[in-house]
């Protein structure tokens, strides 16, 4: 696990977004299976959320989302439902406002998010740590292939895009955890990262 921080930006902030742990990486990195792990490892007494995510396709049985047509998405958006929403691969994302409820009453909230969208989340949370799920090229090929959803030629594009680099905006805390291993060990310097002690 490594964690550096850059300079402080100024940003003015919309919420202070301190607790919230905003999780990313490429599609196939286990990022699914590592919030699993986590909330498995959660007892009563820890005050730790996995948020759940709002998505416009049908919720895979591994990830915490709630599927919504894209009407729907639409209209909860403008209705003010989404603390943050993105678009990617045809598809849109949300998560909800409520994190902002469970912020406030001192909970840790773990969302996962994209890693184009960060910099939109450091605005509106600037107190948020960005956690970066990263795995070695030839594993994330043998996920995405197991996986079945997408053509070779959709892999490339994945694998091709997974090793570009991203945008932190200046004062955003980001921890990379890399997840080519045992997911319990992951899932492990997550569960460190955000306080929790079962190991």
């Amino acid at each position: 696990m490594t964690t550096y921080t850059r300079a402080d930006s100024g940003i003015e902030p919309h919420a202070d977004g301190h607790g919230l742990f905003y999780v990313m990486g490429p599609s196939g990195s286990g990022k699914d299976s590592l919030l699993r792990a986590l909330r498995e490892r959660l007892g009563p007494q820890d005050r730790v959320v996995v948020a759940h995510r709002y998505i416009t396709r049908a919720a895979d049985a591994n990830e915490a989302s709630v599927a919504l047509s894209t009407d729907e998405f639409a209209r909860r958006q403008a209705l003010g439902c989404m603390a943050l929403h993105w678009h990617s691969h045809g598809l849109d994302y949300g998560i909800g406002v409520e994190i902002e409820d469970w912020l406030a009453r001192g909970l840790k909230v773990i969302v996962n998010g994209s890693r184009e969208y960060l910099p939109k989340a450091v605005a509106r949370y600037p107190g948020l740590c960005a956690v970066h799920v990263r795995v070695k090229p030839e594993a994330l090929a043998a996920r995405l292939r197991q996986r079945g959803r997408e053509s070779e030629a959709a892999i490339a594009q994945r694998l091709a895009r997974a090793g570009q680099a991203f945008d932190v905006p200046a004062g955003c805390r980001l921890v990379e955890i890399d997840n080519s291993g045992a997911l319990d060990d992951s899932a492990a310097s997550f569960a460190r990262l955000i306080g929790v002690g079962h190991d």
